[in-house]
């Protein structure tokens, strides 16, 4: 990355840097871009069968459905006229 680039991006983001700090960014992001290019050429296609070995999905529990806890043994205890839970302030 050339100098006049680092420069205006730093014009962009509102950053102010001597010309010795805008050398050591111009070689900074140029070995980030480098690296930024290496990690393209991994491979990353998706493969059902080793990308899920770990996943096993045999032994789930059954989902069962259940009845909810009444509403008004819930609201038994609660302290508010609105039905709702009066909890203790705990920041001022």
């Amino acid at each position: 990355m050339d100098l006049e680039m680092v420069r205006y991006l730093s014009k962009l983001g509102k950053l102010n840097f001597t010309d010795e700090e805008l050398e050591k960014m111009a070689v900074d992001m140029t070995d980030i871009i480098e690296i930024m290019d290496t990690i393209k050429e991994i491979d990353v296609t998706y493969d059902p069968i080793k990308d899920n070995h770990n996943v096993y999905l045999n032994n789930l529990r059954e989902d069962i459905a259940a009845d909810s806890f009444p509403t008004e043994k819930i609201l038994k205890n609660a302290v508010n006229s609105e039905k709702s839970f009066v909890v203790p302030k705990v920041v001022e």
